[in-house]
């Protein structure tokens, strides 16, 4: 059955559309959640999936590399600078002695971590990094773990121990979306893992430093969040000889449909800008020894995401005839560091650093009381350890610009950017509409015809809105569509902002994606970082809502608009600005208290990497800008752009929605 309305005494024809069941919020909730677990599905789906022979992955591993680095914010890399390593003290014990080791990775963020040095065997001698999990105390996660240091002592290796950045001895953040909504980690392309694998890195610089050690024998290892570390620091650093992850294995797909990503700390993931699943980053340490331990019970890495991590790498060992130097082996246990793993981890290191297959045996492991392996007794005064997360990343300085022409040059390289590495996640295709109508009744029916409407935006995404078309008799009219959040939604009728909009203009009141399901701050952050682990954001994804709108007003409802305004309060206004940049249908965008930088919202991914606010609502020039409030001065810069135009009067303040759209011009 098709529905058709026709807006009579507007001369608008709608478009017929498929008669469709309204969803309410919580049936839209439930419809993105399936469509995050599908987008993951399809990352997963096409990890690797054109590698057919060894040219083709020597073809693409380069720029897999290079990617791997941007995402953990590592591209371009930190400068090695001088590592400051000191001993603060050292005591022996039955075939071992341990130093308590201090380096700068960079200046200010202190790594801490204890060396275990065998005794009595000729040097130089095979190191490994083991990188600790997460373990709180005073003295560092590395005290939790120091059995490995032990046995790897007594073994003939040097073993160095590190702490954590969140469970260090000079502490900083891991959970800054999980637990403290810092979102600005996502505009700056931020993860925890990135300073924890530099600080892996430096690691063995400064191993390389120490007469003990052969540098040309080294591995890596450790659990959970040591085991995510260990997956990228050897992925990125070819040094490391051998690789063994425990615990820490994962895919999109498996990650998303289990809804895995709540359990996780914010140090598991990379920022996926260029949509790659796991395997294929996994694949870059081939042909290189790699052994991945996972536990059965661990509902944080389950079967379904390690199996396959496994499989899909192990086809790129194959093409390399390299089978033997990949295993993986799995146990009936929870998330936990066990005997069985350590037996698997020391016999892997074993068999690939020395040639050594003897049989694994702990031993008695006398286990040291935490404060003797603590390396400090106070925090340093220049550590920015706790603020690392606000100067890993560098950010992108604001340029003047002084002629027409170079700015359009800015323009058109900003504008690439932001398709390749913000907005890359945007659907390939637009999906049909399949629209759902109903007229509205009620008090707004005096102003104009009203109509509840919903349409998809993408497969699977439901958008809701009120549409309000005048009665006259006109061959166009211009067009507002008001973006609304979580804020804007009180009562749903309220629409005298609007009264004087009415009659003159067709007006689509939007409610994009997530901003009126009924979950809470916890749901809405899994949300959020399952969006990242997709290549989104959530408020990328709005971008899209709104650019649909604006399709869905022209080729769903057949409207013929003479202009297109967007109007946003707050951080929906930062969107406006993008949706404009992006489509030139849009002529206005109209603010509303809006946010002056990118550090406070919205959050788009890697955005603070290339460009800030003001900048980003430049590329609206010469079109026009509104502010209902005063804009802030970093705004400045947007008019002196307007300026290159001759039409800074193009950006401009009003007291209402009438003024800023002038309603009083034909």
């Amino acid at each position: 059955m098709r529905i058709t309305f026709l807006a009579v005494a507007a001369g608008f024809l709608a478009a017929s559309l498929p008669a469709q069941t309204s969803h309410g919020a919580a049936e839209r909730n439930r419809l993105f959640e399936e469509y995050l677990v599908r987008r993951g599905a399809e990352i997963s789906k096409n990890s690797l999936s054109g590698v057919q022979t060894l040219a083709d992955w020597k073809r693409i591993r380069p720029e897999l590399h290079k990617q791997l680095l941007y995402m953990l914010g590592l591209e371009p890399m930190p400068a090695r600078t001088p590592l400051r390593a000191r001993v603060t003290g050292t005591f022996e014990r039955d075939g071992y002695r341990v130093e308590k080791v201090v380096f700068e990775s960079s200046p200010g963020l202190y790594v801490t971590g204890d060396l275990y040095l065998p005794k009595g065997m000729p040097g130089p001698l095979p190191a490994v990094v083991y990188l600790s999990g997460h373990a709180p105390g005073p003295w560092g996660a590395k005290v939790q773990y120091q059995h490995h240091g032990i046995w790897l002592a007594r073994h003939g290796y040097v073993c160095f121990l590190l702490d954590t950045i969140e469970f260090g001895e000079v502490p900083g953040l891991h959970h800054g979306l999980h637990n403290l909504g810092l979102w600005y980690w996502l505009s700056l392309g931020y993860t925890p893992a990135g300073p924890e694998v530099w600080n892996a890195i430096r690691a063995l610089d400064y191993l390389e430093t120490r007469k003990e050690v052969d540098p040309k024998k080294a591995a890596v290892t450790g659990i959970s969040g040591g085991g995510a570390v260990t997956w990228y620091t050897a992925a990125v650093d070819e040094r490391f000889q051998v690789a063994v992850p425990v615990c820490a294995t994962w895919t999109t797909g498996a990650q998303a449909e289990l809804d895995d990503v709540q359990e996780n700390c914010d140090c598991i993931y990379y920022n996926n800008t260029f949509l790659r699943d796991f395997p294929a980053i996994a694949a870059l340490i081939a042909p290189r020894p790699l052994k991945i331990l996972s536990a059965r019970r661990d509902a944080m890495f389950p079967p379904a995401g390690y199996h396959e991590v496994y499989r899909k790498v192990r086809g790129i060992y194959d093409l390399y005839g390299a089978d033997a130097k990949v295993e993986e082996f799995d146990y009936e246990a929870p998330h936990s560091d066990i005997v069985p793993f350590r037996k698997e981890a020391d016999e892997w290191v074993n068999r690939w650093l020395k040639r050594d297959s003897t049989p694994f045996d702990e031993g008695r492991i006398d286990r040291e009381d935490p404060e003797t392996l603590r390396v400090l007794n106070h925090q340093p005064a220049d550590a920015v350890n706790g603020r690392v997360h606000k100067m890993f990343i560098p950010t992108y300085r604001l340029k003047p610009w002084t002629t027409l022409e170079s700015w359009k040059h800015r323009r058109t390289e900003l504008t690439a950017q932001l398709k390749d590495k913000v907005f890359r996640a945007f659907p390939a295709e637009k999906v049909p509409f399949d629209a759902w109508k109903k007229k509205e009744t009620g008090w707004t029916d005096r102003y104009a015809d009203g109509y509840h409407v919903e349409f998809s935006s993408e497969e699977g995404v439901r958008i809701t809105g009120r549409l309000f078309v005048p009665r006259g008799n006109k061959a166009s009219y211009p067009a507002l569509i008001h973006v609304r959040d979580k804020d804007d939604i009180v009562y749903p009728v309220d629409y005298d902002y609007l009264l004087g909009v009415f009659g003159t203009h067709v007006v689509l009141v939007l409610d994009p994606r997530a901003v009126d399901y009924p979950v809470d701050n916890f749901r809405m952050a899994t949300f959020k970082r399952t969006a990242a682990l997709e290549g989104a954001t959530l408020e990328s994804m709005q971008v899209w809502d709104i650019l649909r709108s604006i399709d869905y007003l022209t080729e769903g409802e057949r409207l013929k608009l003479s202009s297109v305004s967007v109007y946003g309060r707050r951080q929906m206004g930062a969107l406006g600005l993008y949706a404009g940049a992006l489509d030139g249908r849009v002529t206005r965008v109209i603010l509303d208290n809006p946010p002056y930088s990118h550090w406070q919202g919205p959050a788009l991914l890697n955005i603070l990497r290339l460009t800030d606010l003001p900048e980003a609502a430049a590329l609206m020039a010469p079109r026009e800008i509104v502010s209902l409030t005063p804009l802030p001065p970093a705004y400045s810069y947007t008019s002196s752009v307007y300026g290159l135009y001759g039409k800074k009067g193009r950006i401009r303040e009003a007291g209402d929605l009438s003024e800023a759209l002038k309603v009083w011009e034909p």
